[in-house]
C-alpha cells in the first residue's frame, strides 16, 4: 500500500486510528494555528506503509492517533498538512502531548519516518543563494533570487533512499538546505513582516544530478525526479526559531568526520525575509508551501574537476542544521 494521508483518514488501523469517518471542521485561522502549535515539534510517523502525525517530546515521539483514541479525543489533526492548515482539533494538541499513556510513546531512534509534508500546494526552491556557492560554481549573482521548483513526487524522508537507477544521470551531488513551511499566505507580502508568514523551519535536502541540471538551460531535470527531496525529521515552530539567519548548516558523507558543506545561514544572499517577500510577487503563498532557501558551499560540483567525485549507490548523506536536528538518508 502506497504511504499516504488519504489511506490513514480511510481507516487503517496501523497506527490505532478508529475506522469511523471524521467530522468534519471548519479550518482554523493562522493566528489560532500558531497559538495552538507554539513551542511544539512535528514529525511524520509511517506504519504499515501509513504516514501520520507524530509530537516530539523529551518522553519521546506522542503518536497522536493513538494517544487520541486512549484520551477520548475524536478528531485530532492526522497529518502534519493538517496541522499547518488548522484541519482538527488543534486545541487538543496540547493535551494529547502532555497526557499521552505509555502505549503511544514512540522511540525516536526506531521508529519509521515519512515524508514530513504529504501534499504540499507547491515546492519552490532558491538557487545559488550563498556568495561562497556561487563563486565556486563560477556563476555571475542575479538581482533577484534564482528560482525553481520540486514536485511532491520529490518528497523523501529521514532514513529514506534515493533510487539512483531511477534517473538517467551520474553526477549525483549533496546540497543541504534550510526549508521554511508557510503558516500563513498571502501576495506581495512585505519584507517587514514576511517571517511571521512561516509556520516553521526544517531540514531539506536538494539532491542534485549535476549533469541533468545543466543538459539544457533549465534546471529541473536534475533537481525534480522522484525522491530528490528529502525532508525531515523535525518539522520546528517558528517560534523556536527566531533569528533563521543564525543557524550553522552541515553536510557530511558517509563517515568523514569533517563536514564537506559548513556555513551559516547569516551568509545568505537574500535572507529568509526577503525570499518571502520576492516569491509572494510573482505567486500567492498558501499555507503548506514549502521553500527551500538554497545551499551553502561545499558541493562537489565546486571542486577542481579531477577532484570531482560523484555520490554513488552505497552513499549515506547526514544533514544538520542548528535546532533542527538531523536528517539522514542513503543511496541505492
Amino acid at each position: 500500500m502506497t504511504a499516504t494521508r488519504g489511506n490513514f483518514l480511510a481507516g487503517v488501523a496501523g497506527a490505532g486510528a478508529v475506522a469511523t469517518a471524521r467530522p468534519i471542521f471548519a479550518a482554523a485561522s493562522p493566528a489560532t494555528v500558531k497559538s495552538a502549535t507554539q513551542g511544539m515539534t512535528f514529525t511524520t510517523l509511517r506504519d504499515r506503509g501509513v504516514d501520520h502525525l507524530g509530537i516530539r517530546t523529551p518522553k519521546g515521539i506522542v503518536d497522536v492517533a493513538v494517544a487520541a483514541k486512549s484520551l477520548g479525543i475524536a478528531n485530532p489533526p492526522m497529518h502534519i498538512d493538517d496541522v499547518v492548515v488548522g484541519a482538527g482539533d488543534l486545541g487538543s494538541l496540547r493535551r494529547i502531548a502532555a497526557e499521552a499513556p505509555a502505549g503511544a510513546l514512540r522511540d525516536p531512534n526506531t521508529v519509521e519516518y515519512g515524508p514530513l509534508v504529504a501534499n504540499p500546494p507547491k515546492i519552490l526552491c532558491i538557487g545559488l543563494n550563498y556568495a561562497a556557492h556561487l563563486a565556486e560554481m563560477h556563476e555571475k549573482a542575479a538581482a533577484d533570487p534564482e528560482l525553481f521548483n520540486k514536485y511532491t513526487a520529490s518528497l523523501n524522508r529521514h532514513k529514506g533512499t534515493i533510487q539512483l537507477s531511477r534517473v538517467p544521470g551520474k553526477n549525483f551531488d549533496y546540497e543541504t538546505e534550510l526549508v521554511m513551511i508557510i503558516g500563513t499566505g498571502g501576495h506581495d507580502i512585505p519584507e517587514s513582516s514576511a517571517l511571521s508568514h512561516v509556520f516553521g523551519y526544517a531540514i531539506g535536502h536538494d539532491f542534485t544530478a549535476r549533469d541533468l541540471q545543466y543538459k539544457l538551460t533549465q534546471w529541473l531535470p536534475g533537481k525534480a525526479p522522484d525522491q530528490f527531496a528529502p525532508l525531515g525529521p523535525w518539522l520546528v515552530t517558528a517560534d523556536q526559531i527566531p533569528d533563521p539567519q543564525a543557524l550553522q548548516v552541515q553536510t557530511y558523507v558517509n563517515d568523514e568526520p569533517t563536514p564537506r558543506q559548513d556555513l551559516s545561514t547569516a551568509n545568505m544572499i537574500h535572507n529568509c525575509a526577503n525570499i518571502i517577500a520576492y516569491v509572494s510577487q510573482l505567486v500567492t503563498l498558501t499555507p503548506g508551501d514549502v521553500i527551500f532557501t538554497g545551499t551553502p558551499p561545499g558541493v562537489i560540483a565546486g571542486k577542481p574537476k579531477d577532484q570531482q567525485v560523484w555520490l554513488k549507490p552505497g552513499d549515506r548523506i547526514r544533514s544538520t542544521i542548528t535546532k533542527l536536528g538531523e536528517l539522514n538518508f542513503s543511496l541505492t
